[in-house]
């Protein structure tokens, strides 16, 4: 007998299911500079000591999208590592801060269970959970992903589907512990930019692109541990559709975040992200642009503002360009433009 997994299919997941995933993450100093390294984050919360102090932190935290990346990489193994594609997000909460040293446990628990009429796949969706060492529950967030069946033909399984919340509300956003933004500079943050800064319904243009190259792309795959075929294996890859590994959505989605960071750079706080998509994949050699929209704001009181964002992350062409397009599709609620890669909406945090 091989003792080695090949990871669940479709027909391996049931309802109410709990997954403990192995290989629990201590955070070090190392991860925090190559993610850096990795999509040029310039968030002073994350890099910039006396920042953090003032802000009510003894040392910098971690990037909340790092944390992300990391718990999110504990499950794939359990639960994605035979997936076709990661197809959304919903109810995604960052509770609590994490710091260098602190040790991140993941348990995800299997809420839905849909058959795709194809007979090869399935959606199974999923709630997952990361706790720090000391049991205190850090992140919580809720997929879909569909997965390879490993016998082709219909099970005619009860398609269960869960009722997700399209966004975390304002009223219950998890404010971390001992932030405070009463001593904020915003000489040490790069903008002048605060709450009322931002007008409902207008349009960013982050203007930056960043281009992945096949080795950065790959050691941020390694970095977050995530071995899904699909990022991991050019062999096997190699006679897919695509004929090549594609870039992990995941890390999409903090290039687009650091991207952000050019109109956006008191935005310091991830406080949850209500629903995501990847709508097109990327590959080693795009150049990633993002776009975002004001979509919601409000004054929470003790000095701290909400806004409701909503991204788009593009490839290999421009705001001006595809902008119209987005808007007729909008509109006529039709498909958006193949360079579009990622719709996530998403919760900050900002001074007022």
């Amino acid at each position: 007998m091989n003792k080695a997994s090949a990871g669940h299919f479709f027909e391996d997941f049931s309802l109410g299911q709990v997954l403990s995933h192995a290989t629990a993450r201590t955070i070090t100093e190392a991860d925090n500079s190559i993610y850096i390294a990795l999509t040029g984050s310039r968030y002073s919360l994350y890099c910039n000591h006396e920042f953090a102090e003032q802000l009510g932190y003894k040392k910098p935290p971690i990037d909340n999208i790092l944390l992300f990346q990391i718990a999110f990489g504990k499950t794939v193994n359990d639960i994605s590592l035979n997936a076709v594609a990661n197809l959304g997000y919903a109810e995604v909460e960052f509770i609590e801060p994490v710091f260098v040293g602190d040790t991140i446990t993941v348990v995800s628990e299997v809420i839905g269970l849909k058959e795709n009429s194809n007979g090869k796949t399935g959606i199974v969706y999923v709630h997952s959970k990361a706790m720090n060492q000391q049991g205190y529950l850090v992140l919580s967030w809720k997929r879909w992903v569909m997965v390879n069946k490993r016998q082709e033909g219909m099970q005619n399984t009860f398609a269960v589907q869960p009722q997700l919340s399209s966004s975390v509300s304002f009223e219950s956003l998890p404010t971390p512990q001992s932030l405070t933004l009463s001593g904020y500079d915003n000489r040490l943050s790069g903008e002048s930019f605060r709450l009322n800064d931002y007008d409902k319904g207008e349009w960013i243009d982050h203007i930056d692109g960043l281009t992945i190259d096949d080795s950065e792309h790959t050691m941020a795959t390694k970095l977050y541990q995530n071995n899904a075929k699909v990022h991991f294996n050019h062999h096997q890859m190699a006679s897919s559709t695509h004929k090549q590994r594609l870039v992990y959505g995941g890390h999409i989605i903090s290039i687009c975040r650091s991207i952000s960071h050019n109109g956006l750079a008191n935005a310091q706080w991830v406080a949850a992200i209500n629903a995501g998509s990847h709508l097109n994949p990327s590959f080693a050699g795009d150049t990633i642009y993002a776009a975002t929209q004001v979509v919601k704001t409000a004054d929470l009181g003790a000095g701290f503002g909400a806004m409701r964002l909503r991204t788009l992350g593009y490839k290999n062409n421009s705001w001006k360009a595809l902008r119209p397009q987005f808007e007729k599709a909008v509109s006529e609620k039709s498909k958006l433009h193949d360079d579009f890669v990622l719709d996530i909406d998403y919760t900050v945090l900002i001074p007022v």
